[in-house]
């Protein structure tokens, strides 16, 4: 298990855009489970929708990337960041809104090199509200 941080030492996000609270387990190579818990307080309900705040699903996506980007840098790859380089088969299947726990289930498909791809799935109390395959690359921090 990594904490707020652990994490924050892996990768170099921080509020408002960290989007991951912990991980809850991860095997190196292969797959790293975390979580993020949505609050009202999120910069983002202020406008997505102040009547009906529903967590924007580009961020679920987001919040994926950044639980995989944990993963490869406690991969053996500290010292480097992973970017994004194309995002596949997104699909959002119901809201995630305040209040919710949101459990995300990363697994890294394949390597090549600095480029990862990834399957990612995003649930809540054990129903699916998001998954998406993406590819990132993983370079020196400084571009």
């Amino acid at each position: 298990m990594l904490s707020i941080t652990d994490i924050m030492k892996s990768i170099p996000h921080r509020y408002p855009f960290l989007l991951v609270d912990r991980i809850l387990e991860f095997e190196p190579r292969v797959s790293i489970k975390g979580i993020k818990n949505v609050t009202i307080n999120e910069p983002f309900f202020q406008g997505h929708f102040p009547e009906q705040p529903i967590m924007p699903g580009v961020l679920l996506v987001e919040a994926m990337a950044q639980i995989a980007g944990v993963l490869a840098i406690h991969s053996g790859i500290e010292g480097k960041s992973t970017y994004f380089m194309s995002i596949e088969s997104a699909k959002f299947r119901r809201p995630v809104v305040p209040g919710d726990q949101i459990v995300f289930e990363i697994r890294a498909l394949k390597q090549r090199g600095s480029v990862w791809k990834f399957a990612g799935s995003a649930s809540v109390d054990g129903k699916a509200v998001s998954e998406a395959e993406f590819t990132a690359m993983v370079t020196d921090r400084e571009i």
